[in-house]
């Protein structure tokens, strides 16, 4: 069995999915659509702007979403549809990106949804109030456990459970300070501070998820064409009622991956595609079960690749 899997924030690159624009019309199609959604051009963005524009979370949500859809679009180009995966599952906004993989919503709402969900997300909180720490060494309760100790009434919350070894905490800046020095005397390997613009998956972000629930509210969902594992349910879903609501708990809840990745694996998953920009997931998915396979699909030559795999 196979998943297919899709990145979240930190995977933007500038140039991203340009050699698959080039070398896959449907995959040019993909970043027009985006643009024209948006009315204006993300692509010139994407391939020719800063970085440091590109990773404004506004901009970098619908590029991650253009990036993974338009290598899907090139993936079924060389004969792979989303069918020959048994569930689809992103990290975070990726989840997005795997709903419009699996046909759940049209990619110019999804467009539209993440560029909403972008700004909302870095409006809920002023600059310099929250923070996202990494905690590297230490298992999920004893993360949960740091994350708990440091809040002294505010607010930190184990936001990713990315692998067996790497949970972020995400809440109040001088909070999440409060972690990375606890979590070093638990004998966290390292416990760092994350260059992020917001607070992500956080109790702080609950302003954002009253957007989201507006925004998606006005959307049409149909049932996703292979169920999708989301994020705050670690588990596979269906009903596009329940999939609305696990998008707006998504903004505030945790996205549990390592759970999400042990969920597909014990379903007999034993090949997971990495769709869209970095590798990121596949490094995550290692270190959560060595006898998963990963595949990265990024570029013509990592469609090709995984469209043979696939193909047999």
């Amino acid at each position: 069995m196979r998943a297919f899997v899709f990145p979240g924030q930190g995977a933007q690159a500038t140039g991203m999915g340009r050699e698959l624009a080039d070398a896959y019309p449907a995959a040019k199609a993909v970043f027009d659509e985006v643009d024209d959604a948006l009315g204006e051009n993300l692509s010139a963005l994407i391939w020719d702007g800063a970085i440091e524009d590109l990773t404004l979370t506004r901009n970098a949500q619908p590029a991650l979403m253009a990036t993974s859809i338009a290598a899907m679009r090139a993936l079924e180009a060389e004969g792979a549809d989303i069918e020959a995966a048994s569930f689809v599952a992103g990290h975070s906004l990726g989840e997005y990106s795997a709903l419009a993989a699996a046909g759940a919503l049209s990619v110019a709402d999804t467009a539209k949804l993440l560029r909403v969900r972008g700004t909302a997300m870095q409006e809920a909180v002023p600059i310099g109030v929250g923070a996202m720490a990494a905690l590297l060494g230490l298992d999920f309760a004893t993360a949960e456990a740091v994350a708990q100790e440091a809040a002294q009434g505010e607010v930190c919350q184990a936001a990713n459970d990315n692998d067996p070894a790497q949970v972020v905490v995400s809440g109040h800046k001088a909070a999440v300070e409060r972690a990375v020095e606890i979590a070093k005397e638990k004998g966290a390997k390292r416990a760092l501070l994350l260059p992020v613009s917001a607070p992500f998956h956080c109790a702080l972000m609950a302003p954002a998820a009253d957007v989201m629930a507006d925004a998606l509210a006005g959307v049409k969902i149909a049932s996703p064409v292979v169920p999708l594992v989301a994020n705050v349910r670690a588990a596979a879903v269906n009903d596009p009622a329940e999939i609305r609501e696990l998008l707006v708990q998504q903004v505030t809840g945790s996205v549990r991956w390592r759970e999400s990745v042990g969920y597909m694996a014990a379903q007999g998953v034993t090949e997971i595609f990495e769709i869209g920009a970095g590798k990121a997931l596949s490094g995550m998915i290692k270190r959560i079960d060595r006898a998963v396979a990963t595949h990265n699909v990024g570029t013509p030559e990592g469609v090709v690749a995984a469209a043979a795999a696939i193909n047999g």
